[in-house]
């Protein structure tokens, strides 16, 4: 068990009170010896002696008084040494101690800041961590709205598109509409031409028409007549030189069986190649089968050289 720190002054109490006690017997001693020694004539020698008997026991009584120190000495040595080497374990264990305190202090204050340095870290990890989720989540919101704002635009760009298809595909019905009714008011207008080409074609011999009706017809040669303008006006294509108030007399030369052999300009318009579309037109006919409809007098009275009188607004092509 460990014994209780003692304090300096503790340690030389007890010694200091052996000496002094010791020292009180001495001087009782002397003083009893003193107290019973008898008076002596004064003589020299004799107190000589006696001084010196004094003297002696002074010197005893110091030695004695050096013996009993030096006996208390060494008891209280050991002892003091002991105490001395308690203080100085106690002094170090105090040592120990305070180092082992400030060590557990110094530890314990590593440990707290290692602590504190975890939280700031695990803190800034999980801002990072919050704003890296706000970034991902500001981008998630970013691309969805752009999304949505692309499939907006591309409704609205399909919308565009369905409706100008609309709107084409309304302009072509109307265009188309439009062509059909421009291309039966043209054929209406051939037509109308045709009938007065043929008009014009039969109106340069009444003779020779009346000739025709009186052995046919007018059903017969009015046909024939009418298939000779609609064959040739067919096969017409318009030059751009082309105007309206030109007109060609083409001569015409067939076969009984109606095969065309020649066409020629026998008054020209003054323009070539109006004239020369209409001597075209005519020799692309190739062949008018229904002329072996008549006999043979009046194929070469009437057809076998037959002149024509061709006029751009009369052809209408």
């Amino acid at each position: 068990m460990r014994q209780p720190e003692r304090s300096p002054a503790e340690s030389y109490y007890w010694p200091v009170i052996w000496a002094v006690t010791l020292h009180v017997l001495i001087f009782a001693m002397l003083f009893v010896s003193f107290a019973f020694t008898p008076e002596l004539p004064p003589a020299r020698p004799v107190v000589q002696a006696t001084l010196y008997q004094l003297q002696s026991q002074s010197q005893a009584t110091t030695q004695t008084n050096q013996k009993i120190a030096g006996e208390a000495q060494k008891t209280a040595a050991p002892q003091f040494e002991v105490e001395q080497l308690e203080q100085k374990k106690a002094e170090d264990q105090k040592i120990a101690a305070a180092k082992a305190a400030e060590q557990k202090k110094a530890e314990e204050a590593r440990k707290a800041e290692a602590a504190k340095k975890a939280e700031a870290e695990k803190k800034a990890a999980e801002q990072k961590r919050q704003a890296e989720i706000a970034k991902k989540k500001a981008a998630d919101e970013a691309a969805k709205k752009k999304a949505a704002e692309d499939a907006k635009k591309k409704a609205e760009e399909e919308a565009k598109k369905k409706a100008a298809a609309e709107a084409a595909k309304k302009k072509a019905a109307e265009d188309a509409k439009k062509k059909a009714d421009a291309e039966a008011a043209q054929r209406k207008a051939v037509e109308d031409k045709k009938a007065a080409a043929l008009a014009e074609l039969l109106s340069d011999s009444v003779q020779r028409q009346q000739a025709l009706a009186e052995t046919h017809g007018d059903k017969v040669a009015g046909s024939l007549d009418d298939l000779i303008v609609r064959l040739v006006s067919e096969q017409w294509r318009r030059p751009p030189s082309a105007r309206n108030g030109m007109s060609v007399e083409v001569l015409i030369e067939m076969l009984p069986d109606g095969t065309i052999t020649n066409a020629s300009v026998t008054r020209s318009s003054g323009d070539g190649p109006f004239d020369s579309s209409a001597v075209q037109a005519v020799r692309n006919v190739g062949r008018i089968a229904e002329m072996q409809q008549l006999d043979r007098a009046t194929f070469d009275r009437l057809y076998r050289q037959r002149r024509a009188v061709f006029k751009p607004e009369d052809l209408g092509l």
